[in-house]
């Protein structure tokens, strides 16, 4: 299908508003203004989520990580009982160098009532100031956190789904196959919304919307040098989930991805190798959307019924 005419015109207006060439930052740039301007715009970009749903208040407070304290947000939904709910613990997209429990809330908190689940949105360190694998660090001491706590979080430990947006949904694919690896905690679900899955081997979709997609190649490559330190392999499954051997007993699966997407390929095809291991699978590619279209409903009318969608799909997997 066509790239949607409302997505379409929202990235002519992106582009008209974007410098030149964002590539190449001149000579007075400093790597500090270069970070905060990527934040800033993930901020911006993410105050069009719209969702219609009635939430609840998040309710901060800290968890305890490998570095120190993380902070984390707990919605519940609206009229929720003091009984036993799914949890779902949420990882905020921005290539690991942007986002924050801030520029999720909405999308967090509408999740939260779609979904049923008290959710717990995870504010893991970032890079430059932590490079890899800190926030892997951090994502996989949350959810053991949230499991090891889940009675007087209200959650039932035995329903946990653990998911995320774009990088996010990166986090939450990696922590289900480390808690494969070393059998716990139980997680049964995973909820994975334009994951980002390898860097490994550029997909078709990388190359073809490489520019002028909302995503580009040189935001994901400046991401990915701010991330990673010299040495790292880019086919490590910390990195790259996709490249893992064996996905044979991980958990159930949410698939959900983008044609206009340069994620789309990658996103499709960990779906493809997660059902062909055995694993039950639901996955969507949403015609004629683009990158983070989910938090995008106040302008793309597809973005306020994936978040529905997804919420039934949750609801009808975890029970």
């Amino acid at each position: 299908m066509p790239l949607d005419p409302l997505a379409k015109r929202f990235l002519a207006m992106t582009a008209a508003a974007s410098p030149a060439d964002r590539s190449r930052p001149s000579a007075q740039d400093r790597p500090q203004d270069r970070i905060q301007e990527r934040r800033q715009a993930l901020a911006k970009l993410m105050q069009f989520v719209r969702a219609d749903v009635t939430v609840a208040a998040g309710i901060d407070g800290l968890l305890p990580g490998p570095a120190g304290d993380i902070s984390y947000r707990l919605y519940a939904p609206a009229n929720a009982t003091d009984d036993l709910l799914p949890g779902f613990v949420f990882f905020h997209g921005g290539g690991m160098v942007a986002g924050s429990i801030e520029t999720h809330d909405r999308v967090c908190a509408a999740l939260a009532q779609t979904t049923g689940c008290r959710l717990i949105s995870v504010d893991y360190r970032l890079a430059p100031e932590h490079k890899f694998p800190a926030a892997i660090e951090d994502a996989i001491a949350a959810t053991r956190w949230v499991s090891e706590q889940a009675t007087s979080l209200g959650i039932d430990a035995a329903k946990l789904v653990v998911g995320g947006d774009s990088a996010g949904a990166t986090l939450g694919a990696v922590v289900c196959q480390h808690a494969l690896q070393t059998n716990g905690p139980v997680i049964a679900l995973q909820c994975l919304i334009c994951p980002v899955l390898d860097f490994d081997e550029p997909s078709p979709s990388r190359q073809a919307f490489a520019e002028n997609h909302l995503l580009d190649k040189a935001t994901i490559d400046a991401d990915l040098a701010d991330y990673l330190s010299g040495g790292a392999e880019l086919s490590d499954p910390r990195i790259s989930p996709l490249r893992a051997n064996d996905l044979a007993g991980l958990p159930a699966a949410i698939v959900h991805t983008a044609e206009f997407d340069p994620m789309r390929d990658e996103g499709n095809a960990y779906a493809r190798k997660l059902m062909a291991a055995g694993v039950t699978v639901e996955h969507i590619c949403h015609d004629g959307m683009i990158h983070n279209f989910h938090a995008m409903g106040a302008i793309l009318p597809q973005g306020k019924l994936v978040l529905l969608q997804i919420g039934e799909q949750v609801r009808r997997m975890v029970g």
